[in-house]
């Protein structure tokens, strides 16, 4: 039953090639008479730019088929500017010289595969045809035509549609993956159209990088100021104070040494806090896991535990999946309402998975939640990617992978 399942999807996917490719002789045919009647009134433009949009919509639909990224350049201001970015942008051409292409390869394709099982019953079922239509009729099948009725040929060629049916088995899948070659050869983004994007990519993350390490120095210089840095203030008057009354009145010098030491122990305390937010001491100690550990140690929530992580990694990396984990983590607790949280961190060799899922209210929305933009941010910088899943009614599932190559 699969293997028939196997089959007939093989046999839809080139119906839809052929579908795909069809249209095309219309198509060429609107782009060959745009160019006089743009010349002659203007009027082409619109039969031009409505062609090429039904070019790109075609090569989209095999695009997909084939699992190959679209290579176009995007698209800004108006419908002008836009359709002389779609004629300049060579990935236009090389859909114009797929068109044909596909209409060979989908159209022949489906045919064939079509006429091999047709041939193949007709062989087959041939002495049954003969016996049941002993005399010519207005619709007589091919091979009765072909044998002229005649009793051995018709038995002759039950073992040629046998073969025929081997053949009309076999040749579907690899006429599917001759049309995906052909996609992937003429519709998948050139090597120095993947270079531009991901000089764009590198561009843009580099930004965002910049911009969120600016503003974590202000976060440090604010945290210094309103922190540690008022405390060792009022630690210095303090002293001052109890220096000039030591002598006259020792007891008041005592209880202000006593609130120096006091403010002395929080300035520590809060300087230990902001390094640990920096960069915690756990982290490059003991590694990854252990740093995970220490983080949902004390919450308020439920947090379950599944680390998988075998070796120390990059220390950058650590750095980035610590802080996307821990920031994932603190969304979770003050935004979902979770009673549960479930982190999972698994060493791909290639990446690192991180998986953060809480039972809470959902609608965890990464275009209006800054969290969300910073864990974004930072996994960017190392061409990390993050997908998030939160249906309103949760639960909320975050999934992150970090090229541990990064």
């Amino acid at each position: 039953m699969n293997r028939f399942r196997d089959r007939l999807a093989e046999l839809l996917r080139l119906a839809v090639g052929a579908a795909v490719g069809l249209p095309a002789p219309v198509l060429l045919v609107s782009f060959a008479a745009s160019v006089p009647a743009s010349l002659a009134a203007g009027a082409g433009v619109l039969l031009f730019a409505a062609a090429l949009w039904a070019c790109r919509k075609l090569a989209g639909v095999q695009r997909r088929a084939a699992a190959v990224p679209a290579p176009y350049a995007p698209l800004t201001g108006g419908p002008l500017a836009r359709l002389r970015t779609v004629v300049r942008d060579p990935a236009t051409w090389r859909d114009l010289l797929w068109l044909p292409c596909q209409f060979v390869a989908g159209v022949g394709g489906f045919v064939v595969a079509v006429a091999l099982w047709l041939a193949a019953v007709q062989c087959v079922t041939a002495p049954a045809l003969r016996a049941l239509l002993p005399s010519p009729t207005g619709y007589d099948p091919a091979v009765l035509e072909w044998t002229g009725r005649s009793g051995p040929l018709t038995w002759i060629l039950v073992p040629v549609g046998a073969g025929l049916t081997v053949v009309a088995v076999w040749l579907p899948r690899h006429l599917v993956r001759a049309q995906a070659a052909l996609a992937r050869a003429l519709l998948a983004p050139t090597s120095a159209a993947r270079l531009a994007a991901r000089v764009d990519r590198l561009t843009t993350t580099r930004a965002a990088a910049v911009d969120a390490s600016a503003a974590e120095l202000r976060r440090i210089e604010r945290d210094l100021h309103d922190g540690a840095q008022a405390r060792l203030v009022l630690l210095a008057m303090h002293l001052g104070v109890a220096s000039d009354v030591i002598d006259d009145d020792p007891a008041v010098a005592k209880a202000l040494l006593a609130e120096a030491r006091t403010g002395a122990g929080a300035a520590l305390t809060e300087l230990r806090g902001l390094v640990r937010g920096i960069h915690p001491p756990v982290l490059a100690d003991r590694g990854l896991a252990a740093a995970v550990h220490a983080l949902v140690l004390g919450s308020a929530v439920t947090v379950q535990l599944d680390l998988r992580l075998a070796r120390r990694l990059a220390a950058p990396v650590e750095a980035a999946a610590y802080f996307a984990t821990a920031e994932a983590l603190g969304n979770a607790i003050r935004h979902s309402g979770a009673g549960e949280i479930r982190i999972a961190l698994v060493d791909a060799g290639d990446a690192v998975h991180i998986t953060v899922r809480d039972n809470g209210v959902g609608g965890a929305d990464p275009s209006r939640g800054t969290g969300l933009l910073g864990i974004q941010r930072r996994l960017s910088a190392f061409d990390g990617t993050l997908h998030v899943t939160s249906p309103s009614g949760g639960p909320t599932v975050l999934e992150m992978s970090l090229p541990c190559e990064a």
